[in-house]
């Protein structure tokens, strides 16, 4: 491509440039990245290793634990060594994996948590038939689609983005390779790229909103006919962790990208983009799991299980 001539790496310029403040958020997204990995990971190993955490609703949540844990991944290292390093470059193949990787694991979560809300209509709406209607050949077409989604939005536009000029500066003024941040340096026309950038992101949105929408839509009519409080308040518990993880992820991602060009103050954007790429894929665990008996009583069974092994 005729802009590696041009352009063969790029400086990530990061938060900040006051060191002491580097150095305490170098601290604080290294505790939240260790947490991340640790609650994600481990709620994967839990429902691998506990027999009773066998069924689509929880194979959905390691999913979307795996995907949150590679999608950190994907931003926070590079961030972390960039706040002590002095040289702060990333090579322009650096910078498109970074990119393609972090648009594909963002789409699949997208589509991910509305294939989650399908599976708790179909789990509320009409429990007897609920492990015959989401079977293996159900749930893991679903996961795969997520995925597949994630790698064909994230190829228009890395491939978009890596066939425009970048002669001028090379410093990004955000702490990852993000398109608004890229498009901002490119000295070419970006009109297309913006197009992309509205249409596909915000067609990403309706389709996997409207999902979520529909499938609480029907989980409200189930709700209002169960008579009993209990059972009321177990759908709620259940349907409320998928809520809240589905309005701050989307609710992020809308405010991001699905805006004109000339909405964009990339200061601001850099602070949303540390809460979507980092802090919320922390709160995911907590929101998910941490709120659900069955995944508190494996818990406290697989601890348990250690304690009797160490004894």
């Amino acid at each position: 491509m005729e802009n590696i001539t041009e352009v063969t790496m790029f400086v990530l310029m990061g938060i900040t440039d006051d060191f002491e403040l580097q150095v305490f958020l170098f601290l604080l997204f290294l505790a939240i990245y260790l947490f991340t990995l640790i609650g994600n990971l481990g709620l994967v190993i839990l429902v691998i290793v506990d027999s009773r955490l066998h069924n689509p609703m929880y194979y959905f949540l390691s999913a979307l634990s795996f995907l949150d844990a590679c999608y950190s991944t994907v931003v926070t290292p590079k961030m972390l060594v960039n706040f002590l390093a002095e040289n702060k470059a990333i090579s322009f193949w650096g910078c498109t994996t970074q990119m393609f990787f972090f648009g594909t694991l963002g789409t699949t979560e997208c589509f991910l948590l509305a294939a989650m809300a399908y599976d708790r209509y179909v789990a509320i709406y009409n429990p007897l038939l609920y492990a015959v209607t989401m079977s293996p050949r159900i749930y893991v077409p679903l996961i795969m689609a997520s995925y597949v989604c994630g790698i064909l939005h994230a190829t228009v536009h890395t491939v978009a983005m890596f066939s425009l000029s970048f002669c001028g500066s090379n410093k990004i003024r955000h702490f990852f390779c993000d398109i608004p941040a890229l498009l901002a340096i490119s000295c070419s026309d970006t009109h297309i790229n913006q197009l992309l950038l509205f249409y596909f992101v915000g067609s990403i949105e309706i389709v996997t909103v409207l999902i979520v929408l529909i499938s609480y839509g029907f989980i409200l009519l189930a709700i209002l006919k169960i008579h009993s409080e209990e059972g009321r308040q177990k759908v709620f518990s259940t349907c409320g962790s998928h809520l809240t993880g589905v309005s701050i992820y989307h609710g992020t991602i809308l405010f991001m990208y699905v805006r004109p060009s000339a909405s964009h103050t990339l200061e601001y954007d850099m602070m949303v983009s540390i809460f979507y790429a980092i802090v919320s894929p922390m709160l995911n665990p907590i929101i998910y799991s941490f709120r659900n008996k069955d995944v508190k009583q494996a818990v406290k069974r697989w601890l348990r299980k250690i304690g009797s092994h160490i004894k």
